[in-house]
Parts: structure tokens; C-alpha cells; sequence
């Protein structure tokens, strides 16, 4: 899933709900070959929760609004707040070289030049372990280039997170440390969850649980202790880009090769309530809460730029500004936003990913998935679905 949206002209949102419209929106994301979505939006005091298509393709169940999902790196807030609630006590200072706190893992002059700050909004300059852990995804983002096979080599092998630092770090820098434009990089929150487990002395996901999962209330979001998904949850169907027809369901995959970074599971009602409690500044404090919103520069997976601050995105979607996070795991894929002023929430998952197929150059090539999603968004957040108007320079 995707929070780089095409944006509309500047219009003032409603602070309606409209559930046929909402709903006509799930159809459509299902109708352009989603086989199941589900999300939950929240304006005006009023809750609404849909779904369409099928969380199995074999069995033809039924998607249902309370599926339990693999939120991929909308993990990274609950990281990020994990560590600025450490700040707060003091036993972590976001301008402090990480070399001084982690020596063994990041020695050297790097470590000198590395804060913690520029890991939590990816300005590090280190690269992602990603294509050295699954070696047949070296040359992404060459489509061409790649293939599928390192999916299936690692589906339940279990990686020791120490052992991805390590590649990351051994790979050639993205950029120079504090630079003016950041790289998103899982190797940075891996790096920030040995951070959490040296300073609080239990393992990071512990801590996470424990500091932001437990005091949110939210009673259906936790990091998997094995492969499987606890609970009501949709088949995931993995496309690679059309790589991998028809898509491979990939429900059941050791996510110890993300960990801090992307490896938790939630539901679209837990995720409203954190990224509005998160807000409201009543997980951090309003000084943390200013301090995850100073936004950077930073180059995504795919070569584009998004506004990154300390765990959050920045997205303009035309009606107002909105914060959140997007993620996408193998076969699965969910964002969430909050509209700054709080007039309006939502959080949608996806059971289907890289269905944008290549061109003969290579490029991955426009989805009507991509269209009917970016009509979801702007029906749940502005209270319109019209699409985007040549005229309006976008």
C-alpha cells in the first residue's frame, strides 16, 4: 500500500460518514482485483467498518471487518514511540551517536556520525539488509532482474537480528549521515529495537507491548511468536509484480527478517485508536509528539520521495494534511492516517501486493487497483471520491 496519493484541488472535508459510498469504495478496490479489503473509518463521532471480497480465495470465506492483519511497517510508529517514551525518561537522547550506546554493532566513525534521531527518520546513510538477506531481490528495483526464489528460501527460516545489522552495515553507505535527504532503511529500526533492549532490558517487542500496546487498550495487536497469525485473519496473496501468477499465498512466514522494523499484527479499529491517541499526545507527550512530526526528505523502496518524520508520514491528500504510516508485508498490505485537525480516521488492509506488472523497459506499470484505492482514501478522509481533475495540475 501506498501514502504517496495523487492529490485533488484543495476542498474542505465533510465531516459526514457516508456508508454507501464508503462501501461502494471497498467494491471497487475489490472489483480491480483485490480478492479481499477491509477497513474502519471514524469522523464526527461516528464509526464505520466494511469489507468486500474474500479472505480466502480457496474456500471463498468471506473478508469481514475484524480480521486480524500483518501491518508491516506501520510497526515503525509503535518503534518510534517506543523509543521517544525512553527520551522522556532520559535514558535515551535523540542526538546521541548510536556508536556510543551500540559500540560493537556500529564502531567507528559511523558510529560517531549516526544519532539516534537519524535512524528513527532514516537520514542514517545505511543501507537496507533486505537484498542481502533475500539475494534474489539484489536488483530490485530492476524487475527484470530479480526473482522470487529468496520468498520461499526464507519463509520459516529464523533470523537473528544482530545477523541483519550486520548486512546492512556491510553494505555500501546510501548517503552521508544527517544528509539532506533520507533513505528508507529497515536496518534502522532494527538497530533502534537493540537500542530499546539495552536501555530497558527486555527484548524490544517486550518493551513496545509493554509501553505503547498495553496503555493504548489495544487488545488485538501483538507481535507473532511463530509463523502463523493468531486469530481471525485473511489468506495473503503475494503477486511480486506479476512474478508470481497466480498470487502465492504467504499467511504463514517467520517475520524475525523484519522485527521492530515491520513485523506487527493489528486490526483496523486498534490502529484508529493508536494513531489518535498517538495525536492527541497521550502515548508520548505533545513535546515527543512535535519532535515525530518535523519531517524530512526521504527516497522510499521504489525511487519516490515521501515526508518522513520520527516514525510518521506527512501526506497532503488536498483536503488538509493527514499523519500516519503505511505497510506491506509478503501478500499483505495496510495504511492508516489521521487528519491533523482529528476530524477524521481511517485504517484499510489489503490481502494482495505488487500487483503492478512491468512494462517491456522493466517499469512496473499503473493498476486500476491503485485508482480505486486512492478513491477509498479520499472518500474516508475528505468525504469526496471524485477523481482528480487535469486541470487541477496533478
Amino acid at each position: 500500500m501506498d501514502l504517496r496519493l495523487p492529490l485533488c484541488a484543495a476542498v474542505s472535508p465533510s465531516t459526514d460518514l457516508d456508508p454507501a459510498r464508503l462501501q461502494s469504495a471497498l467494491d471497487g478496490v475489490h472489483r480491480a482485483g483485490v480478492p479481499g479489503v477491509f477497513a474502519e473509518v471514524r469522523a464526527a463521532g461516528r464509526i464505520w467498518r466494511g469489507a468486500a471480497g474474500v479472505a480466502d480465495l480457496d474456500t471463498g470465506r468471506p473478508a469481514t471487518p475484524e480480521l486480524r492483519q500483518r501491518v508491516g511497517s506501520v510497526t515503525k510508529a509503535f518503534t518510534a514511540a517506543a523509543v521517544l517514551r525512553q527520551v522522556e525518561r532520559g535514558r535515551i537522547a535523540l542526538d546521541a551517536p548510536i556508536g556510543g550506546l551500540l559500540p560493537r554493532l556500529v564502531p567507528g566513525e559511523r558510529g560517531r556520525q549516526v544519532t539516534v534521531r537519524m535512524l528513527l527518520n532514516h537520514t542514517s546513510g545505511l543501507a537496507d539488509y533486505l537484498p542481502y538477506a533475500f539475494p534474489s531481490l539484489r536488483n530490485f528495483p530492476s524487475v527484470p532482474d530479480i526473482s522470487t526464489g529468496s520468498l520461499d528460501d526464507n519463509r520459516f527460516r529464523h533470523f537473528d537480528p544482530v545477523e541483519l545489522i550486520d548486512l546492512g552495515l556491510s553494505a555500501p553507505p546510501v548517503g552521508e549521515p544527517g544528509g539532506p535527504t533520507g533513505v528508507y532503511s529497515n536496518t534502522n529500526y532494527l538497530l533502534l529495537g537493540r537500542l530499546l533492549e539495552l536501555v530497558t532490558g527486555v527484548a524490544a517487542e517486550e518493551c513496545i507491548t509493554r509501553d505503547v500496546i498495553d496503555p493504548a487498550g489495544l487488545r488485538h495487536t501483538g507481535f507473532p511468536t511463530g509463523p502463523s497469525v493468531d486469530g481471525p485473519h485473511p489468506r495473503m496473496y503475494e503477486s511480486f509484480y506479476g512474478k508470481i501468477d497466480p498470487p502465492r499465498d504467504y499467511s504463514d512466514y517467520d517475520m524475525s527478517w523484519v522485527g521492530p522494523a515491520a513485523a506487527l499484527v493489528s486490526t483496523t479499529e486498534d490502529l484508529n485508536r493508536f494513531f489518535a491517541l498517538l495525536l492527541d499526545g497521550r502515548i508520548v507527550s505533545h513535546v515527543s509528539l512535535a519532535q515525530m512530526q518535523r519531517t524530512v526528505p526521504v527516497r522510499a523502496f521504489d525511487g519516490t520521495t515521501i515526508e518522513y518524520g520520527l516514525g510518521l508520514h506527512r501526506v497532503d491528500l488536498g483536503c488538509g494534511t493527514c499523519w500516519g504510516h503505511d505497510g506491506s508485508a509478503w501478500g499483505a498490505g495496510t495504511i492508516s492516517l489521521a487528519r491533523a485537525d482529528g476530524t477524521r480516521r481511517l485504517s484499510a488492509a489489503v490481502n494482495l501486493q505488487r500487483w503492478n506488472v512491468p512494462d517491456a523497459s522493466g517499469r512496473p506499470q499503473p493498476h486500476p487497483i491503485d485508482g480505486a484505492l486512492a478513491a477509498l482514501y479520499r472518500q474516508a478522509m475528505c468525504g469526496h471520491d471524485g477523481p482528480t481533475r487535469p486541470e487541477d495540475g496533478h
